[in-house]
């Protein structure tokens, strides 16, 4: 695994490459910088990690025949759009100083001459500045999109993904779902143990909501005990299935089962008619309706 390490440099009129040989700073007879500055003044127009990897693989194409690009930090991976792995990869590790930024993969499709290996180094170092800010970005979106407690998404990144999901639903002529979930006797938990036993029961439904769905859904917490699960590209029956794996993991949980919790779920399908106010309600009426014949089962017994 290369590394790469970006040094500061102070660039004068004696640091700059001869004109026969491939320089990202290089002087035309205007005395503009191509191509380097050209490539990171486009990198600086986005915080977007996709767009910011997509930028920089246009230049990195003139040096290297490469079918794939991919990008993976801690926190955040992403490809250049239509990346097929190859049988070579070069992988180069990301530094600033100390401070480690991710790996760079290239799926190769020739080898890489030891003299385009050096000038690939040097490329990268206009990509690291613009990245590490996307990155930090991206985090910063990430967390003010994230339930604080259970790491589910919070009720304005549903709001978001729900109106992305009817969109692509629409366009694509698929089906998207909708679970809405609420805890019974949850506060009773809470007045019992405190609310650092309540604060452990929703952290453990959230781990049971999540090993229920597929890794295209999204599960989010609204706050309190109230939770919602987007299923998209779903078949008839995937509402029926999640149900039943929700309530077999909440019951296999030795926590949520000792306080014998359970939860009441409304599930429904979006119809072409459907704007996200109309897709939600009818789910939330599911919800009452189920809350309502739970409540009525129990008086029976």
């Amino acid at each position: 695994m290369q590394t790469l390490n970006l040094l500061e440099r102070h660039f004068t009129e004696n640091n700059f490459v001869h004109k026969n040989t491939f320089s990202v700073f290089n002087r035309n007879h205007n005395d503009s910088f191509i191509p380097g500055l050209v490539l990171l003044e486009r990198l600086q127009t986005t915080l977007d990690l996709e767009e910011l990897l997509a930028i920089f693989s246009k230049e990195a194409e003139k040096l290297v025949d490469f079918s794939g690009l991919y990008f993976k930090s801690p926190n955040f991976s992403c490809s250049v759009k239509g990346s097929r792995t190859a049988k070579v990869e070069r992988t180069f590790e990301l530094k600033i100083e100390n401070e480690f930024i991710g790996v760079l993969t290239y799926s190769v499709n020739k080898p890489i001459s030891i003299s385009k290996y050096k000038i690939l180094h040097q490329l990268h170092q206009h990509l690291l500045y613009p990245l590490r800010n996307a990155l930090s970005y991206q985090l910063a979106t990430k967390l003010a999109m994230q339930d604080a407690l259970t790491n589910l998404g919070n009720r304005r990144y549903f709001d978001k993904q729900l109106t992305r999901a009817i969109h692509q639903a629409n366009r694509h002529q698929t089906q998207v779902g909708l679970i809405l979930g609420d805890l019974n006797k949850f506060k009773a938990i809470n007045d019992t143990y405190g609310h650092h036993e309540g604060d452990l029961v929703l952290q453990h439904v959230a781990k049971s909501l999540l090993s229920s769905v597929r890794d295209c859904d999204s599960v989010f917490r609204f706050g309190g005990d109230e939770f919602a699960i987007i299923v998209e590209n779903a078949s008839d029956n995937s509402l029926q299935i999640i149900e039943k794996r929700i309530n077999i993991a909440i019951n296999n949980d030795a926590l949520l089962a000792k306080h014998q919790l359970t939860c009441s779920l409304g599930c429904t399908f979006m119809n072409r008619a459907d704007n996200e106010k109309s897709f939600f309600e009818r789910a939330d009426q599911a919800l009452y309706r189920q809350k309502m014949n739970m409540k009525r089962n129990l008086n029976l017994i």
